[in-house]
């Protein structure tokens, strides 16, 4: 099981990471744009997918991982339990998510 130290010391391993809070709660940004945000609960990731059908594929295959609630309806965003995650998986998902709102400038010095 991951935890909230874990996501923020893997979240601001990646380039031109910074924690800032959003809606009260802990969040990641890449320059401007939000990749990650722990959620009031404490234990709960949200993650922007790359598409409403990515989503429900992943609730589909991992619903013990992965949910969504009426909320996120409409949104390219997934939730992740902290406890059904290893710190290699959270690196994973983190690095997925940054990459989706890194600005190109950033991910092509990252992927050189």
């Amino acid at each position: 099981m991951v935890t909230e130290d874990d996501v923020r010391r893997i979240a601001l391993e990646l380039p031109e990471t910074a924690e800032r809070p959003m809606h009260g709660t802990p969040a990641f940004y890449v320059k401007a744009r939000w990749f990650a945000r722990i959620r009031e609960e404490g234990d709960v990731l949200v993650l922007p997918v790359a598409s409403e059908e990515h989503k429900r594929e992943l609730v589909a295959a991992e619903p013990g991982t992965f949910f969504t609630l009426p909320h996120y309806d409409g949104y390219a965003a997934v939730l992740v339990r902290f406890g059904a995650l290893d710190a290699e998986e959270l690196a994973e998902l983190l690095t997925d998510a940054w990459r989706l709102r890194a600005p190109k400038r950033v991910l092509a010095a990252f992927d050189a």
